[in-house]
């Protein structure tokens, strides 16, 4: 089929195109405005700005090459007016994932929002708990201070920031004067001090928050360390009876036993005590291990008696030890790191 040219004798055709181009481009012009302002759907602008394109388009390339066939300005105008409906298809989707990403930022605050109400409820029901507990350690009941001192442990173990402050109270009752009379306070004591040794990361567990412990004046009856990790742990003037054991430990700060009595075996072998390690005026009736351990920090054992015994046997220390005065004897034997030097018992007996 032969392409019919445009001649002067069909101009009054793409005058009437031009004319009905602009009228049909200015309604859609007004339909998008009105669109916009009253937050619309913008499809009826759509199909009118693409007839407005089409048939100013069409008109156009009759103008400006008065040779083109009506078939190729019928498609060319036709692809101009598809291309104004592929631009609002493709509007549309972008309108479509914004909103979308809208709703989804939506429903992700609210669920923030909800997760902070019941976090809040959360921490609000646990100081309920903590308060609860803590009234009820000075309860006259052993039983009932028991039962505080679990609970008190299980909110540390289901609420890891109360940790710490649950160690401070185990160990802050720990330090409450008691002269070992009676058997139900010292069973609330063993709980407790089964309770911290409970608390504490294992040693071979990595990256572990290091808790602090503070038993100065403390009385301790087979407390059991082994295998644990404590951040600073102070000891001074504690009192140790019968066993306690704090081998394979690992001490990550300042380490305090100074001035502290020992009157049962105490085993302090293979720890690893990273900071200070201050054994000043230590006085021990018993025995005290320390075979292979070691001492990274500040060593001091400086006025310390043995009198029943002490190994240092495989020890290492990172710095020239703190020895002054150091006494050893009463029948336990004394096995020394090369070097030392120690008064015997006897030179000091009427001291003690």
């Amino acid at each position: 089929m032969t392409a019919v040219a445009i001649t002067e004798q069909n101009a009054g055709l793409v005058k009437h195109l031009w004319i009905a181009g602009a009228v049909t481009t200015a309604v859609a012009l007004v339909l998008l405005l009105v669109s916009l302002r009253g937050k619309r759907n913008m499809l009826a602008a759509t199909i009118v700005g693409a007839i407005g394109a089409f048939l100013l388009v069409t008109g156009w390339l009759f103008v400006v090459d008065s040779t083109t066939a009506k078939g190729e300005a019928i498609k060319t105008g036709g692809l101009a007016g598809g291309s104004v409906i592929a631009l609002y298809a493709l509007w549309l989707n972008d309108r479509k994932r914004r909103t979308e990403e809208a709703r989804q930022a939506i429903e992700k605050d609210r669920q923030d929002l909800e997760n902070q109400r019941s976090e809040h409820d959360r921490s609000r029901v646990a100081d309920e708990r903590f308060a609860r507990a803590v009234e009820l350690l000075g309860h006259e009941t052993d039983q009932v201070r028991v039962g505080a001192l679990h609970a008190l442990a299980g909110l540390a173990k289901s609420r890891v920031e109360y940790t710490q402050t649950v160690l401070d109270i185990l160990c802050s009752y720990l330090r409450r004067p008691f002269d070992g009379q009676s058997p139900l306070e010292n069973e609330v004591r063993t709980t407790a001090q089964q309770l911290i040794s409970d608390l504490l990361p294992r040693l071979d567990q990595v990256d572990a928050p290091h808790y602090d412990l503070n038993l100065t004046n403390a009385r301790l009856e087979y407390f059991d360390l082994e295998n644990r990790q404590v951040g600073n742990f102070a000891a001074r003037r504690a009192q140790f009876i019968s066993s306690n054991a704090f081998h394979h430990t690992a001490f990550h700060g300042n380490t305090y036993f100074t001035g502290a009595q020992n009157h049962g075996r105490l085993y302090l072998h293979d720890s690893v005590f990273h900071a200070r390690a201050w054994f000043s005026n230590f006085v021990s009736h018993d025995n005290v291990d320390f075979h292979d351990s070691k001492f990274l920090g500040s060593a001091k054992f400086a006025y310390g008696t043995y009198l029943g015994g002490v190994s240092f046997s495989g020890t290492a220390f990172s710095a020239e030890p703190d020895i002054r005065a150091l006494r050893v004897g009463g029948g336990g034997t004394a096995v020394l790191p090369d070097g030392w030097t120690a008064d015997t018992v006897e030179a000091a007996e009427e001291e003690l």
